[in-house]
């Protein structure tokens, strides 16, 4: 009988996929353990994130401002490092008198920030615009390679792929650079005199939901988190050949750190997870599962009630029903 041989890297990907198991698992069945875990797995995400940049002056120039009806759009820019700037737009409403509550609003793969302030893309999409329409101000910034930053590429080359090379080249990550360049905005939000920096959640879909939970899982300052169209498991996630681009993957992240891991260093923070039943990148019977071991990670905590799962009829898109409300109990109101 002929020896069955493999010849597809997809599949032995997939094989790998099946056979390798996280290292050192969230212990979510003995809360006592939990404490001793959560300092190894940020030493490990620490490592696999790798250094970071010096923290230099923000020099935030605001473009043009443009008038939205309830509120005000500035299109800013700020620098996140030495030869790396990032343009945004930040919304302010125009009742907005006193610090209050703010949200960083991070989008998925598409335009980019005008998508999701409502001047281009997906009928929906537009949560930063829904969200300063409910009186927060939001910093919607462009990630790298995306909107204004977005390089040429030849049709048939992806340009994550493309900056994950040059990034390999060089000894750093595409991941790790845009998670820098979100806590360069959650220094802009946490400076801003309208914004009380106690006070300021993330809202993501999709890849970025990807950037919301590991800035939530790394950065103190966020207090609640929107991670709509992600949360899941590698094993499941994964199954979808074209599910990963260049932009969100951390070399020998798959047994190194789960989403649980990512939402248990994230508790006792307010998270509220949105999973679409029709969802065919991250399959919402693994959303569930997933859940239910982090909810046994904030019962430890005695904070039940900051973990949210909004399973909603729909595909791989924002939902958002429960988000006013979420933000309201955990934000506080929004002016």
């Amino acid at each position: 009988m002929a020896k069955a041989r493999n010849f597809s890297p997809w599949a032995y990907w997939m094989l790998r996929l099946q056979s390798d198991r996280a290292t050192d698992p969230c212990p979510v069945e003995d809360p006592s353990a939990l404490a001793d875990w959560r300092e190894r797995a940020r030493a490990r995400l620490r490592d696999l994130l790798g250094p970071e940049p010096e923290r230099i002056p923000l020099d935030l120039e605001v473009r043009d401002s443009t008038d939205c009806g309830t509120y005000r759009r500035d299109s800013i820019v700020f620098d996140s490092e030495a030869a790396m700037s990032v343009p945004a737009f930040l919304l302010v409403p125009h009742d907005r008198q006193h610090p209050g509550s703010a949200v960083l609003a991070v989008h998925g793969h598409g335009p980019g920030k005008s998508e999701i302030c409502g001047i281009d893309g997906e009928e929906g999409g537009d949560y930063a615009h829904q969200l300063a329409e409910l009186g927060y101000v939001v910093l919607a910034p462009d990630l790298r390679c995306f909107g204004e930053r977005a390089d040429w590429a030849p049709p048939d080359k992806y340009l994550c792929d493309l900056n994950l090379v040059h990034a390999h080249a060089a000894g750093a990550n595409p991941l790790a650079q845009n998670l820098w360049d979100l806590a360069r905005a959650l220094d802009v939000l946490g400076e801003d005199p309208l914004v009380d920096p106690t006070r300021i959640g993330v809202a993501g879909f999709s890849y970025g939901a990807t950037m919301t939970l590991f800035l939530t899982a790394t950065d103190e300052r966020v207090r609640a988190a929107v991670v709509s169209g992600y949360f899941n498991a590698w094993s499941a996630a994964h199954e979808v050949p074209w599910n990963l681009c260049g932009s969100q993957v951390l070399s020998g992240m798959l047994t190194a750190i789960e989403h649980v891991d990512l939402g248990a260093l994230a508790a006792p923070r307010a998270l509220l997870v949105e999973s679409g039943t029709e969802d065919l990148i991250f399959p919402v019977d693994a959303a569930r599962t997933e859940m239910a071991r982090l909810k046994s990670v904030y019962d430890a905590f005695g904070e039940a009630d900051a973990l949210e799962h909004a399973v909603f009829d729909g595909g791989h898109e924002w939902h958002g029903g429960l988000v006013e409300g979420f933000l309201a109990r955990h934000l506080g109101p929004a002016a």
